[in-house]
């Protein structure tokens, strides 16, 4: 049963410990430079063995990795779960997942790109918050400018709670594509991923949603493909506003363009250039959680607390 509201999970403490997962591709980790990184930071980190696996394009075997996952929920020791990188993989773990374990444990869970389709699962069956976020290789050691390292901790420690105003670096202009104002869960993220996900049990609750969509290495034409395909299945027709991220590698005016005729014959707010995903900076988002999109004042409010101190 979908959860409506998702809950709020526990918060960042000091001195907490980090697990390190590799649900989907793999990654060359210089573990050194990670552990200091955290250190420097008040974390410690725990790498599960799957991060050093290779399994082709996988970061080890399905059983390798949907291990990793369940153990970083199950040990009590584990305040967070952090994921090295995206690529592929995480499709195939999720008729293995087990729900009741992760909703046992909640705690919180950050990535991107692949890691859309467990942000999904996660949201729809696990009912708790997780967070589209910066994944540790390619964004943090990677050393992305500001805010992406301090819009994650500042989410995870509770420093972000009802109330605030998501924030949203200035360098970047946003784009109302259609203007307005709506409220509801704030869902998404990958775009290719979101549609693969159509008719399997994992797919986007979309009824009343702020959807949230991004993407990386797609032409104009294929992201045009994947909202067409939304739209026939009926999704986008249920959506409440759209919050369009980084969409890599698309001409922007073609972009617009092609949000104006999509969305507006559904009367919906919708707000472009939100810089999260594929792109530097990478702001994180709480996936599940109630906002305010206000696409004419170019804002997104959190309308409720995400982590709690326990």
């Amino acid at each position: 049963m979908t959860s409506r509201l998702a809950a709020a999970v526990p918060a960042l403490r000091s001195e907490a410990t980090i697990g390190l997962i590799a649900p989907a591709g793999p990654a060359a980790l210089d573990v050194e430079k990670a552990g200091q990184w955290m250190r420097a930071r008040g974390y410690e980190l725990r790498i599960f063995p799957g991060v050093y696996e290779r399994d082709g394009y996988l970061a080890g075997s399905d059983d390798v990795r949907l291990r990793d996952l369940h153990a970083a929920f199950a040990n009590p020791d584990i305040d967070a779960i952090f994921c090295l990188r995206g690529g592929y993989g995480t499709p195939r773990l999720l008729d293995r997942l087990d729900f009741d374990l992760l909703r046992a444990n909640p705690k919180p869970f950050v990535g991107y790109s692949d890691i859309t389709a467990l942000h999904l699962a996660i949201n729809r069956y696990a009912g708790f918050v997780t967070f589209h976020g910066p994944m540790l290789n390619a964004d943090l050691l990677g050393d992305k400018q500001p805010p992406t390292e301090s819009s994650l901790f500042n989410m995870l420690r509770g420093q972000v709670g009802a109330g605030s105003v998501l924030a949203h670096p200035v360098a970047y202009p946003l784009t109302t594509i259609e203007p307005g104002i709506a409220c509801g869960r704030l869902l998404g993220g990958n775009l290719s991923m979101i549609a693969a996900m159509m008719g399997t049990s994992y797919e986007i609750d979309a009824e009343g949603i702020i959807l949230f969509i991004e993407d990386v290495n797609e032409p104009i034409y294929r992201i045009d493909r994947l909202l067409t395909h939304l739209r026939l299945t009926g999704k986008l027709a249920q959506v409440a506003g759209v919050l369009v991220g980084d969409v890599a590698g698309v001409d922007s005016t073609a972009l617009e363009r092609l949000l104006k005729q999509t969305f507006e014959p559904l009367c919906i707010p919708v707000l472009s250039g939100w810089r999260s995903g594929h792109c530097d900076p990478n702001v994180t988002l709480p996936m599940g959680a109630r906002v305010r999109l206000d696409a004419g004042e170019q804002r997104v409010v959190l309308e409720q607390d995400v982590v709690f101190n326990r």
